[in-house]
């Protein structure tokens, strides 16, 4: 095995050396300091986004497998675990910012619906109907990490998480559902409102860039390693096997030796020349790979009726909030709602307030969103509210709204 030169990014990390530093560590607002504080600013970064609900709730969130029996199974907040892992294998061999890699990647599936990505395109339906304009999962959770998730500051007040650019832009940045090779961040510092679809533009950093691709590193291979457990490849395995050049009677998947073999193989070939990138061997092979689940588990047989059930429960809820819409009495009508329905419209009916143009704000600080008249502001507040919800916490309100 040839031997990988360590370190041999670290001259382009995200450091005060630098020069798109102040770019990359700028903020919306400055962030109130602590004369104790021992933390970095993207360690500062970490611990916002780990003390938000966004990332509590990805642990009843769907990664492919709709509530598992087997507590083994892969959920979104284990898969996170598993990019921030690998991310950090790769710029720590590459001499990159590890601090800044594991932020993108804590932070960069909160804008994931309940029932993953058939729960994302549900939502996609409804925002496509009613605003004109995609749900899209990487640009809400900009979203979220810009304006729903809210944290207490020094002094009580709920203020939003106001994260580093690179955080905010390895998030919309990281879609993991790229075939290209050579990656490499853009040079130009845009604006994040810019993006209208997923994978525009590349990400600012290298670290960003380093979740791109660890992001699909993760995903294709726990897929199968899950996919294997609950049954969906029992007719398959022969097809998986030959595609990996194992041995069906003489060898056992092994998830990690793949991955290993990826992130060697990607830490080898990459240069500041070439950018982040695979040999055309193992790069046909992740190809591949991802082929193989699109095929055989993500549009399996066995996937499809939980997407129908899926798509009735979020049609239910979506339909029965969007109801209680009037430009002059939208609360009396949300509270009239909580006597019918009062798990499903006293959560969402403070959500809304916690968004919307009212006169007492309370402890509130954040960046009000809303206006009482806009019917438009309303179906979007509904997508977000939606969006933040757990498996569970979806179905728990369906029941609610079906029962008597």
């Amino acid at each position: 095995m040839e031997k990988i030169e360590k370190g041999k990014f670290e001259k382009y990390s995200a450091n005060p050396e630098n020069p798109n530093w102040e770019n990359i560590i700028s903020r919306k607002a400055p962030l109130y300091q602590r004369d104790t504080d021992l933390r970095d600013v993207f360690e500062r970064d970490d611990t916002r986004l780990l003390h938000s609900t966004a990332f509590r709730r990805l642990k009843h969130k769907t990664q492919v497998f709709f509530s598992p029996d087997n507590d083994h199974i892969c959920t979104r907040i284990e898969h996170v675990m598993h990019v921030a892992s690998i991310s950090h294998t790769i710029a720590n061999v590459l001499g990159l910012n590890t601090t800044l890699t594991h932020a993108i990647a804590l932070g960069h599936d909160l804008g994931h619906s309940p029932f993953g990505h058939a729960g994302e395109k549900i939502l996609s339906s409804f925002s496509m109907r009613d605003l004109g304009v995609p749900f899209w999962h990487e640009k809400n959770g900009l979203d979220f990490v810009d304006y729903i998730e809210l944290l207490e500051d020094n002094e009580g007040y709920k203020q939003n998480l106001n994260l580093t650019y690179a955080v905010r832009d390895g998030i919309i940045s990281h879609c993991g559902e790229i075939d290209e090779n050579n990656i490499r961040p853009r040079n130009d510092f845009i604006d994040l409102a810019d993006y209208v679809h997923p994978n525009q533009f590349a990400p600012y950093t290298w670290e960003g860039c380093v979740v791109k691709v660890a992001d699909k590193i993760s995903y294709v291979l726990r897929d199968i390693e899950d996919a294997i457990t609950v049954g969906i490849l029992d007719s398959h395995l022969s097809e998986l096997y030959s595609l990996l050049g194992l041995d069906v009677l003489n060898h056992n998947l092994n998830n990690t030796n793949v991955i290993n073999d990826l992130i060697y193989d990607l830490c080898y070939n990459s240069s500041f020349e070439n950018g982040l990138c695979f040999s055309e061997k193992s790069l046909e092979l992740l190809n591949q790979i991802k082929s193989f689940n699109y095929r055989n588990i993500y549009f399996s047989d066995r996937i499809q009726p939980s997407n129908r059930y899926f798509e009735v429960v979020l049609s239910e809820i979506y339909t029965l909030l969007k109801s209680a819409y009037s430009s002059n009495n939208l609360w009396p009508n949300l509270e009239k709602l909580c006597d019918t329905y009062p798990r499903l419209g006293n959560s969402f009916l403070e959500f809304a307030k916690s968004y919307y143009e009212i006169e007492n704000r309370g402890n509130l600080k954040n960046t009000m969103l809303f206006s009482l008249g806009n019917e438009a502001d309303f179906c979007q507040c509904i997508l977000y509210y939606i969006s933040g919800m757990t498996d569970h916490f979806a179905i728990e309100v369906y029941q609610e709204i079906i029962g008597f």
